[in-house]
């Protein structure tokens, strides 16, 4: 066995230990990197050739989740990891984003990154450890690649920032940044906040990257004493003759083009009919040749449209669509779009344009977490689709990919901080935001239709939730910040930055650049332009709806929530769920029970939810004193007679209490099955029930019951004058005796008055 080679760096007061030798020996780079007990293997392998016939770096990128990296058993049918959940493909997304820009644009061999979390102790996070083991295998590999880079988390705790947080700190955290970058550069920005403010997040940014630099000086350290040699690769090449013969033919058409087209689709269509023309200039007879030329000629134009574009923005301000650098495109915004759903909005930038569809359930329709991380159920779920439709195109109806995976959690992360809490708002809630049509920008427009479809549903969101998308086309010393991109914009540019917020601050950001990092300034800039943009189209979106509405949709559940003593649970829930079944059936109400007591009572109408209550109130309640209640005998013995006043609550009804008048046998006044008035006197600390019927007969109050139960406890029950059981002078009935001409028994009714007998 290698023996291993270990080196440790701090982040912050963290101490991250990296080791090489030991695990992975035939892969091109591998490493661990361990933070308290959270440990992941990274490993990084290169193809010995290149992959024929594409113009693109094939690098993949997974993170491979082991849940014995906690000490559990996957919980479903056979046992094992299936499909990565979704926690995973954002942890590989996350690591793949700062990686990428890094690699040689020539190379084609492919690259795979696999990081597999080795043990995880819950308290330590794994996503950024994935980044830096990711970087670390790549660095003392043989792979081609300009790293290293570093990765941390940032917090915002009581005002300040801690570095790498744990997941127990980051509760009380008002930001959750995580970022990447070089010794030099920003690379890569995730972040969910709590409407933070552009400064504070500029100060973030510039403290994690300083954060970042000992790991990073660790990593180049380890590749001077134990990388490998980088491998030499085939480069993919251009015929460069070819090359300048085509700029020289596309580029004066090319450029006019882009003056006189602004609408997308006509300037695509006649951008086709100009590479169409002159790739038949260059057809040759030989297909299979002719093919490849055909590829070449294409590319050549493409990279003629991409200089134009980017000189056209740089020199003189003017973008595809003739906008300025701060123009947003038309905006529109509405709400209650479809019938029957609990809540829709539609909002369109451009030619952008999503639907957002939220459904209210129970808090039983919450998603339960079964990954590594320590996680609640979620309430809030936000999903993205992408149909081929949306942008003219035909293709095959799958599951969710990696980015709609990505655009959904970005989404969901936006308008999290808005959300009510439960007690307040105990609903699970669900978005579907469903891209119509899409030209740049689509997850920052699920946001606002998001938002907008949230307000027309009921949900008492905090306040609305914007979004805008940055860009940056850099030429030299020369930069340029666009508000709005549209898809060429993000496609020829070097930045896709997307910031979502309030009026108040930031709720979410995500950077990608193509190129080797960006200064703090253009950072700014960014954030600046982007709070001016999300300002205007908050205002568009409060002229569809300007606050939530009052009720939520007729047709979603009504939820009423109820708190019970968690004692009292099991009584709820019965012997093998029976009693809480019993209820569901009977009242067709849906009861959801919380490990505190809370109960949520959800029913499509107010009765079954007021049946419901009163029948888990009855099961709940415990005995108040003073409180009348009617109450069927269960017992009677010698002494007295055992009254249930509630559901398995009975208390005792002494002799003496019975009845105004002095009693002999219980069995001549009730019977087993009976129902009488009784007033609760006392409760014992045992949980003994005194109850009294005769102070409901007399119409005492609490004071003379407690009085009277106390004297009949010392002797006879303190016997009244005229037979009954003590002389209240005018407080009883008629004296408080027996009736005159019968035995008494009643009360107006129950016995006889002036003669009437038992």
């Amino acid at each position: 066995m290698e023996e291993a080679k270990t080196y440790t760096a701090r982040l912050g007061d963290r101490e991250i230990i990296v080791q090489t030798g030991l695990f992975a020996q035939q892969a091109g780079g591998a490493a661990t990197v361990r933070e308290g007990d959270s440990m992941v293997l990274a490993t990084a392998t290169m193809s010995s050739t290149p992959r024929e016939g594409i113009d693109f770096f094939p690098l993949s990128v997974d993170f491979e989740e082991r849940l014995y990296g906690a000490g559990r058993i996957p919980g479903n049918w056979f046992r094992r990891e299936a499909r990565p959940p979704e926690t995973a493909i954002l942890t590989a997304r996350l690591t793949d984003r700062p990686l990428r820009p890094l690699f040689p644009k020539d190379m084609r061999n492919e690259v795979q990154i696999i990081v597999t979390p080795l043990a995880a102790d819950q308290e330590h996070q794994l996503d950024i450890l994935s980044v830096i083991s990711a970087s670390l295998a790549l660095t003392i590999s043989d792979i081609p690649w300009e790293g290293p880079i570093g990765a941390v988390r940032v917090g915002l705790i009581e005002g300040n920032f801690v570095v790498n947080p744990t997941h127990a700190q980051m509760v009380d955290s008002q930001l959750d940044l995580r970022l990447a970058g070089t010794a030099d550069a920003i690379l890569m920005v995730e972040a969910g906040a709590n409407e933070v403010d552009e400064d504070t997040m500029v100060k973030a940014l510039r403290f994690g990257h300083d954060a970042m630099q000992p790991i990073i000086a660790l990593q180049n350290k380890m590749r001077d004493e134990i990388g490998k040699p980088k491998r030499e690769y085939k480069a993919s090449t251009k015929d460069l003759d070819l090359q300048a013969s085509v700029t020289s033919r596309a580029e004066d058409r090319v450029a006019e083009i882009l003056r006189n087209h602004f609408d997308r689709d006509e300037r695509e269509a006649v951008l086709e009919d100009l590479r169409e023309q002159i790739a038949a200039e260059y057809t040759i007879e030989d297909d299979v040749a002719n093919a490849l030329r055909m590829k070449a000629v294409s590319g050549f134009v493409g990279d003629v449209i991409k200089e134009q574009v980017r000189r056209r923005i740089v020199e003189e301000g003017v973008r595809p669509d003739g906008r300025g650098l701060t123009d947003i495109r038309p905006l529109s915004a509405a709400v209650g779009i479809l019938p029957r759903v609990h809540g829709s909005g539609l909002f369109q930038r451009g030619q952008t344009q999503v639907l957002s569809i939220t459904t209210l359930g129970t808090p039983r329709d919450a998603q339960e977490q079964d990954g590594l991380e320590p996680a609640e159920p979620r309430r809030y779920l936000h999903h993205y689709n992408f149909p081929p439709f949306s942008t003219g195109e035909t293709g095959m109806l799958r599951g969710p990919k990696r980015r709609e995976i990505g655009h959904g959690a970005l989404a969901e992360r936006a308008l999290l901080p808005a959300l009510p809490e439960k007690d307040e708002f105990p609903y699970t809630v669900r978005v579907v935001s469903e891209v119509l049509s899409s030209n740049g920008s689509t997850s920052m427009a699920s946001v606002c239709a998001s938002t907008l479809s949230l307000m027309d549903a009921g949900v008492p969101i905090k306040a609305p939730v914007a979004g805008i998308a940055m860009g940056l086309i850099k030429e030299g010393d020369k930069t340029a910040v666009l508000t709005d991109i549209q898809g060429m914009e993000d496609h020829l540019g070097d930045m896709d930055f997307k910031v979502a917020g309030t009026s108040q601050g930031i709720t979410a950001l995500q950077m990608d650049i193509k190129i080797k990092g960006i200064s703090d300034a253009v950072l700014a800039q960014a954030l600046s332009q982007a709070k001016d943009a999300r300002m205007i189209i908050l205002d568009v979106m409060h002229s569809a709806i300007a606050e939530p509405r009052e009720e939520i949709s007729a047709t979603a559940p009504r939820i009423t929530t109820i708190h019970i003593n968690p004692e009292k649970i099991g009584a709820v829930i019965g012997k093998g769920g029976e009693t809480i079944r019993g209820i569901t059936e009977q009242t067709g109400a849906k009861i959801d029970i919380e490990e505190d007591g809370t109960i949520y009572i959800a029913a499509n109408d107010g009765d079954s939810a007021r049946r419901a209550v009163d029948r888990i109130q009855a099961l709940t309640e415990s005995a108040e004193i003073g409180r009348i209640y009617t109450g069927k005998v269960v017992r009677v013995e010698p002494f007295g007679a055992f009254v249930e006043i509630l559901p398995g609550t009975d208390g005792l009804v002494h002799i003496s209490q019975m009845d105004t008048f002095r009693i002999n046998d219980i069995n001549d006044v009730v019977k087993v099955g009976d129902e009488i008035m009784v007033m609760v006197t006392d409760v014992g600390n045992d949980g003994k029930i005194r109850l009294s019927r005769q102070a409901v007969l007399e119409g005492w109050s609490l004071e003379e019951a407690q009085a009277a139960d106390k004297g009949s406890r010392g002797g006879r029950g303190g016997e009244r004058r005229g037979g009954g059981s003590g002389d209240r002078r005018g407080g009883g009935y008629r004296g408080g005796g027996e009736r005159r001409g019968g035995s008494g028994g009643g009360y107006r009714g129950g016995g006889g008055d002036r003669g009437g007998g038992e």
